[in-house]
């Protein structure tokens, strides 16, 4: 179990003035005002803190809405900050807000969520949590795609805004989401009115750690940043037999197979090579013994898309190829593949607007060689959905470089440094907590400044 933070102390202050102003310098060292002290001074000293609590969260990582105690510890750490906190939005959802004055509202997402993967880092706080999943499986945990860094740099942006609302006008809106990594958290927590029981953003910001950065170096993307993703289930149907009458069968393996080879012709002949695409099949699953033919086989498919053209050519075509490949095999009508779509994720899309407005302030902070210029990537998540309620929000993701520096420099082909999803995936902690909130922190400020 995660251990949660004790209630905040209630400090009286008495007749002892001596008391009474040593108390308050010691909580100005702690909650100094970024334009008196430095953002980067100000996040040095809240380091340590920080440290042990993305240690805390990784040693307790938590599966897609089971993020109970994750979400606990995060409603804490807000309420402690000064914020009002409402738990529980879209299941294990948290919205803190700081109302500040007259001005913008501003969101700022992070993820609660882990990934039924078994931690391979060799950190002394890797995770060793085994639960069972929603059927019932029991599953190892971890957070291998970097939210419990995305959590506490979330913590520390509420706590430096805090501290310096002298600097800034506007509501603050930080929402501890659930369930990204199902793709079902966003839609969760806006079917709970997050946009109506709540103010609606002006703005949406959030970060992502990657491989393809090093440590203390941020990209940013203008336009469709990362792909939509539909997650794609086909049930191939057949007639089952001895292995020794084949031909008394219409065997759904062999008509799976045919249909996984013929998917790749999606990509490569039917759509736009303009347009990217991707069709994975990442599951195969059907039979029982050697010597018996099969009645039924599992696929299940991942489908990448940056536009709702190149969509609809890669879901069609797999209905086609699914169906018509079963009837080349003699499959009977009534048994030809069900074809399911049971996930949706649209692209995100950052405003070029909003991106050319934060270029310059993040450069100030981090400096010009810090933030580069990125580039897309066909992964998919669901911070997505907050920019397409209508009227659309303007949103902004920041690919935030989480590879140790000297390890990124020396290492010639990129591609073999471990990345989100993998047991390996271990963010340089240090300079990825800091730089994501002084990121953050700064694009907050720019856009709520008095």
């Amino acid at each position: 179990m995660m251990v949660m933070n004790s209630s905040p102390r209630k400090v009286s202050i008495g007749k002892n003035r001596a008391l009474t102003c040593s108390f308050l310098s010691a909580l100005l060292v702690s909650a100094a005002p970024v334009a008196a002290d430095d953002l980067k001074s100000a996040v040095d000293r809240d380091y340590p803190s920080l440290a042990a609590l993305y240690q805390t969260l990784h040693r307790n990582p938590e599966l897609s809405s089971q993020e109970s105690e994750t979400a606990k510890r995060m409603a804490q750490e807000v309420r402690d900050a000064g914020f009002n906190v409402t738990e529980h939005v879209g299941g294990t959802g948290v919205v803190a807000l700081l109302e500040n004055g007259a001005g913008p509202t501003v969101m700022i997402r992070t993820e609660l969520d882990a990934l039924p993967v078994e931690e391979q880092t060799g950190l002394a706080f890797a995770s060793k949590v085994r639960v069972k999943n929603a059927k019932g499986e029991e599953v190892p945990v971890a957070h291998a795609c970097g939210h419990d860094a995305h959590m506490t740099i979330w913590t520390g942006v509420a706590r430096r805004l805090a501290a310096d609302r002298g600097q800034w006008s506007g509501t603050l809106m930080m929402i501890a989401q659930p369930a990204e990594e199902t793709g079902t958290g966003a839609r969760a927590m806006l079917a709970d009115g997050l946009f109506t029981r709540f103010p609606r953003p002006n703005f949406n910001l959030s970060v992502h750690d990657t491989s393809a950065l090093p440590a203390g170096q941020i990209s940013t993307v203008e336009g469709t940043v990362k792909s939509a993703a539909d997650s794609v289930d086909i049930e191939v149907r057949g007639i089952g037999s001895h292995a020794a009458l084949p031909q008394y069968s219409r065997d759904p393996i062999v008509v799976a197979s045919s249909i996984v080879m013929a998917l790749q012709t999606l990509v490569a002949r039917n759509n736009n090579p303009f347009s990217p695409a991707v069709v994975t099949v990442g599951s195969f699953h059907g039979g029982t013994r050697a010597n018996i033919i099969a009645t039924s086989v599992k696929l299940q498919l991942s489908v990448r898309s940056n536009d709702p053209a190149t969509r609809t050519v890669l879901l069609d075509g797999i209905r086609r190829i699914a169906v018509n490949q079963a009837r080349a095999f003699g499959v009977p009508e009534d048994k030809l593949p069900i074809v399911t779509i049971v996930e949706s994720t649209p692209a995100t899309y950052n405003s070029p607007d909003l991106v050319e407005r934060l270029i310059p302030p993040l450069q100030a902070a981090l400096g010009k060689d810090n933030v580069l210029k990125g580039e897309p990537l066909m992964t998919s998540e669901d911070f997505a959905e907050y920019g397409q309620v209508e009227p659309k929000i303007p949103s902004v993701q920041i690919w935030l470089g989480a590879v140790p520096a000297k390890i990124f420099a020396a290492t010639a082909d990129k591609a073999t440094l471990p990345g989100t999803h993998s047991p390996q995936w271990a963010p340089d902690a240090e300079p990825t907590i800091k730089t994501g909130i002084i990121t953050l922190t700064s694009a907050a400020l720019e856009l709520m400044k008095k």
